[in-house]
């Protein structure tokens, strides 16, 4: 770079301009493939003879997520203007405007999806301007010229590596998940900001993270105060589309993680109609887990699916995307001559709801006849459970067939225990 430079003097006569573009990007595949600090000493070596010892340098533009450290890339390098996303002199230049959303949507006809637009891509405050993603606002405005219809999708994460998010969640300690969910539910984090973070940074202390989520774009400044000689921020997830990468993510992640677990125990209990022991596990599970609310019965679904599914010996059907009229979910041995299970979930608004709900998931099951279809299939053994939750708590009701409930007996009234229930 530095002898371009001196070319283009000695055929031009001028100095030259150098535009670097997502500087950081090689430093943060070097970080998660194992060889930062080889790449860090090459982008030192490369940025320094190009820019620091450069006679032929008129001056040079350096794009990236992260702010340039002058301590871990350029040593000595002492001429830099930084300018952050906290920056108020060009602060409506980092995306689009409202103004400049409703021109183009406006100029393609596609106003009534300005709505949209803004809960999708809206909600990044730099400065003092609050802007829209330009990327994914161009993207959405693409697909409606040929679509007005055409629904919204997280155009960024698709063009981005969430391994930054990946890492967090793989590395979460239990406060840190429940900061997590405080900011997919909505929330708010304060955190002291650390302008000069690097990628070694990112797990060197608990503010370190949020900063570091915070200047690669999954989080945005909601309040900015100063204290005790620092600055602070309030910070929250901008949008619906980061809110989609994140959960996307969690749930790639609870995949990885269940696949390593064994389940059996929580087939035995299920097998057993213990309900008691199919409680305690699931609500181990969701403890451990990384939960968002605002989409609570899809959560809780397909939380309850994905654990599940790891057995070899069952087949999990998910009835959820066929609306009322089906159960939740039907667990089914491939033999018809096999055990089978109809379960179906409810999401309480207390905790002190969830043995009502559970047995109201129960009764529902007999008064809809889920049932009916094993039966047509030829399954002979098929019990029943309704499942309840509130957040990191769950109960689950069991009950049986009438035919099979008269032929094995039981307690009064037809009940072994509180957790049993006839259908």
């Amino acid at each position: 770079m530095k002898f371009l430079s001196h070319c283009l003097n000695q055929v031009t006569g001028k100095h030259t301009v150098i535009l670097i573009d997502e500087y950081d990007v090689p430093l943060e595949n070097a970080y998660f493939k194992g060889f930062y600090e080889e790449m860090a000493d090459f982008i030192r070596s490369l940025f320094e003879s190009a820019l620091k010892t450069n006679e032929c340098l008129q001056f040079a533009v350096i794009t990236g997520c992260l702010q340039i450290s002058k301590e871990s890339i350029f040593t000595g390098l002492n001429h830099l203007n930084s300018i952050s996303v906290l920056n108020k002199r060009y602060s409506e230049h980092f995306g689009f405007t409202k103004a400049e959303a409703l021109r183009m949507m406006r100029y393609y006809e596609a106003e009534s999806r300005f709505p949209t637009m803004k809960e999708w891509y809206d909600g990044y405050t730099f400065g003092d301007a609050e802007v829209y993603n330009p990327w994914s606002a161009i993207n959405f405005m693409y697909d409606l010229y040929s679509d007005p219809k055409a629904f919204p999708h997280p155009y960024w994460g698709n063009t981005s590596s969430n391994d930054i998010i990946k890492d967090m969640i793989a590395q979460a300690d239990r406060e840190t998940r429940g900061q997590i969910e405080t900011l997919l539910n909505g929330g708010m984090l304060d955190m002291q900001v650390h302008e000069e973070i690097t990628y070694e940074d990112m797990h060197g202390r608990g503010e370190n993270l949020w900063n570091f989520l915070y200047f690669t774009g999954y989080l945005t400044k909601k309040n900015e105060y100063f204290k005790e000689s620092a600055i602070f921020l309030q910070v929250k997830i901008p949008n619906v589309e980061v809110r989609t990468i994140y959960q996307t993510t969690i749930r790639g992640w609870f995949r990885q993680k269940i696949e390593k677990q064994d389940f059996r125990d929580l087939y035995y209990a299920m097998e057993a109609g213990d309900a008691e022991k199919m409680r305690d596990i699931l609500s181990e599970q969701l403890v451990s887990t990384i939960s968002f609310y605002d989409s609570a019965e899809n959560f809780y679904h397909g939380f309850l699916a994905g654990i599940l599914s790891q057995s070899e010996n069952y087949l999990v059907q998910s009835n959820r995307e066929s609306g009322d009229g089906r159960p939740d979910l039907v667990v089914k041995s491939p033999s018809l001559r096999g055990r089978s299970f109809v379960l179906e979930v409810k999401v309480s608004a207390s905790v002190d709801d969830l043995e009502k709900d559970a047995q109201k998931a129960l009764r529902q099951i007999k008064e809809k006849n889920y049932t009916r279809e094993l039966k047509a299939e030829g399954y002979k053994k098929v019990d029943c459970y309704g499942l309840s939750f509130y957040r990191k708590d769950c109960e689950v009701r069991f009950g049986k067939q009438e035919q099979r409930r008269a032929q094995s007996g039981g307690g009064k009234n037809g009940h072994t225990k509180d957790s049993t229930d006839r259908i």
